[in-house]
């Protein structure tokens, strides 16, 4: 574990050296420990795939802490009391969250090809596609996007050599051994393998995005 300052008013926890199931799950508790008991001065958690960083108030944490010489050292001694009581309890279970898809040439855009460059048949494509259940480790691009892994090395497929200009709301890509919905319109270089009418992002909800880090997501052939 490594504990760093990120500028003057944020920190970073480096949770492992790798991504495993076992770290991120730890981020995942360590941000939700501070969103339901949060220290005066802190503002907001960032979690990443093997880190969080935590962003406060620089004035109101040194006002709340004074004996500590800086305010960044005062969050971290939260950070390692926070890190120890984890210690102790069992990590939150995860969200499951089930995602129809659409798998039809007109949704698919690079199916067809991705499956070809990989020796396989698009059905063999799909079929090890909907095996697994994926874990949601980090959002951002877009609001409500999520990156989501581990995808099976045998269909994991790079980036497009050319993105496209504009992909399709809905879209389901792979990127690598990542998969992830594009949740509005926008340019992109995945391989879109299928299509979900979820709605994956709504502005006038309190919660607006469907998921969040640390849901676990399985996707299903959508129904005709």
């Amino acid at each position: 574990m490594r504990i760093f300052p990120l500028g003057e008013n944020a920190i970073t926890i480096e949770l492992g050296s790798e991504l495993s199931d076992s770290n991120h799950t730890r981020v995942v508790s360590l941000a939700r420990h501070f969103d339901h008991h949060p220290f005066p001065g802190f503002v907001e958690c960032i979690p990443a795939y093997i880190s969080l960083t935590i962003v406060y108030d620089l004035l109101a944490v040194r006002k709340a802490f004074p004996d500590f010489p800086t305010a960044s050292e005062a969050v971290d001694s939260h950070v390692r009391s926070a890190l120890r009581s984890l210690d102790e309890h069992v990590m939150p279970r995860p969200r499951d969250v089930v995602i129809p898809a659409d798998f039809s040439f007109e949704a698919a855009l690079d199916l067809k090809e991705a499956a070809a460059s990989l020796g396989i048949s698009r059905e063999e494509f799909i079929e090890i596609f909907l095996a697994d259940v994926y874990r949601v480790y980090v959002l951002g691009f877009l609001p409500g996007f999520a990156y989501m892994g581990d995808v099976d090395e045998r269909i994991a497929v790079g980036r497009k050599a050319s993105p496209r200009q504009l992909v399709p709301k809905g879209s389901i890509g792979i990127a690598g051994r990542q998969t992830g919905i594009y949740p509005l319109g926008s340019p992109g270089g995945w391989q879109i393998i299928g299509r979900t009418d979820v709605l994956l992002f709504d502005p006038t909800s309190n919660a607006p995005c469907l998921f969040r880090v640390g849901d676990r997501v399985r996707f299903v052939r959508k129904e005709k």
